[in-house]
């Protein structure tokens, strides 16, 4: 008896899963398309992208004006990171501004600090006598391989991406922090195909939201989680289908798979709700959310990926929070945004998105 309810627990969540991963533009509140289905759809949660077409490249900024509850989750193991260490819940600092998001390596995190600048002109941040300190965490994706990558995202980057912040549905595909991302990279650069930015988001009966964005430049293929089939990834030689990384894998070659792409991956996600949450259920909320690049990225969290997922619950919604429920959902809704970010995405020269494929 006691085991039932948990049974129709994850049939619910699984419908949900299917849902996102299949119409993400489909919510919870019987069928019909909700206005806005993307990270925005968490009330006071902007999102701004500024790209640099010359490239590409680019930066976006996640903004929480009024500041939010924020934890972190880095599992990558070759990150390009700044002011990860304060959303760790042992730490003094409760709360983020912005969160920003940008190509560039690691010479993009200069993107930080213009959106710092724009929000202390609007005088948000920690009071400081005269001074306002904004907390903007940040992590970047490695493009420098495409077009050239002596051009970066740097502080007048992030502070236009955080001028033209809004909290309208997302701009999806190749923009901003995606304009210069990649995956598929499993037979090498030049099989590889475009990759970008993906939202999605699920709105419970109850009010409970729970949204996702992410920058997809991953080593590996994207996996549609409802039916198990290559999204986007790796192409045969002769580039009119899909090797498919997994059997590559299995197959024993090219080395560890993710060798010919070297360390120029990683895929960067926020999750937002408006959930009340803790610190540590933040982070903990982000560490679930890592099941989503692992349903929808094959391989995800390989030597070369630098991983990492933010997440922001502003409590608009009272009441005490199920961190593992908003953790399940967030795994949800991540890997639907995988999928759309690959869906979304559009090509450029050497780099060609799914919707370029016969």
């Amino acid at each position: 008896m006691g085991a039932r309810p948990v049974l129709v627990g994850f049939a619910l969540l699984a419908a949900a899963s299917v849902l996102i991963v299949s119409m993400p533009a489909i919510g919870a509140q019987g069928g019909r398309a909700p206005a806005n289905s993307t990270l925005t759809a968490v009330p006071g949660i902007k999102v701004g992208h500024h790209t640099l077409t010359e490239r590409p490249t680019g930066c976006t900024v996640v903004l929480a004006e009024a500041g939010v509850t924020a934890g972190v989750d880095v599992r990558g193991s070759a990150p390009a990171t700044r002011e990860t260490d304060l959303l760790s819940p042992v730490n003094l600092v409760q709360i983020a501004h912005a969160i920003v998001l940008s190509g560039g390596s690691a010479f993009g995190l200069d993107s930080a600090s213009g959106v710092m600048r724009y929000l202390e002109e609007r005088r948000i941040g920690f009071e400081f006598g005269p001074a306002h300190v904004p907390i903007v965490p940040a992590a970047a994706i490695f493009d420098l391989s495409v077009g050239d990558g002596r051009v970066r995202p740097g502080a007048d980057c992030g502070y236009q991406a955080a001028r033209a912040a809004t909290d309208a549905p997302v701009a999806e595909g190749s923009v901003g922090a995606g304009a210069g991302a990649t995956l598929g990279k499993a037979g090498g650069m030049g099989r590889s195909m475009k990759g970008g930015v993906g939202s999605a988001s699920i709105t419970l009966p109850s009010g409970l939201i729970v949204a996702a964005l992410v920058v997809v430049n991953a080593a590996g293929d994207v996996i549609d989680p409802a039916n198990g089939q290559v999204v986007a990834g790796v192409r045969t030689a002769d580039g009119k289908s899909f090797a498919d990384a997994r059997k590559m894998l299995r197959a024993g070659g090219p080395s560890g798979v993710i060798a010919p792409a070297g360390r120029q991956n990683t895929t960067l996600g926020v999750v937002a709700t408006n959930a009340r949450l803790t610190k540590t259920e933040a982070t903990r909320v982000s560490q679930m959310a890592h099941d989503g690049y692992a349903r929808a990225l094959a391989p995800a969290h390989t030597p070369g990926d630098g991983d990492v997922i933010f997440t922001l619950a502003t409590g608009e919604r009272t009441g005490n929070a199920d961190a593992g429920q908003v953790g399940a959902l967030a795994a949800d809704v991540m890997a639907g945004a995988i999928v759309r970010a690959a869906r979304q995405a559009t090509g450029v020269p050497g780099f060609p998105a799914l919707r370029d494929l016969k």
